[in-house]
């Protein structure tokens, strides 16, 4: 069966969250530390393709909180129109990813997870909360 994969996309690390097979629930799957190569992301989501039989990807969208785009809007736009180049049989859907970032920071601290353990995997746990809210929302 085939999966969504959820994208939170930075220029120093990218999280990625999946669905499981039948598309009810999103788990964290990994961090990637792509240091402002957009090249090492793609190279890893197409091994994931590969692996999980990816139907869509949904990717993040930061904007500001009165839903104006934000400055980080252009770059996602930028890195949605190389996926879309890479991957152009694949389904690309935006998800307001507003303070995403701020729960997974709030759910590591009720769950008193390390400092330094934090930094590499707030970007997945946000991926997450993005997953969860695209899969979660009223279908139209």
């Amino acid at each position: 069966m085939s999966r969504i994969l959820a994208i939170d996309y930075g220029e120093s690390r990218t999280g990625l969250a999946i669905t499981d097979p039948l598309g009810y629930t999103a788990q964290g799957l990994e961090t990637i530390n792509n240091q402002g190569s957009d090249k090492v992301i793609l190279r890893r989501l197409a091994e994931i393709v590969e692996e999980y039989d990816i139907n869509k990807f949904v990717i993040g969208y930061p904007i500001n909180m009165d839903g104006t785009a934000s400055q980080r809007s252009e770059k996602t736009e930028e890195f949605i129109h190389k996926l879309k180049s890479r991957f152009n049989t694949i389904e690309i859907d935006k998800q307001d990813e507003r303070l995403t970032t701020v729960e997974a920071h709030k759910t590591m601290n009720d769950l008193n997870v390390n400092k330094n353990k934090k930094r590499s995997i707030v970007d997945t746990v946000a991926a997450v909360y993005i997953l969860e809210a695209y899969i979660n929302k009223p279908k139209e």
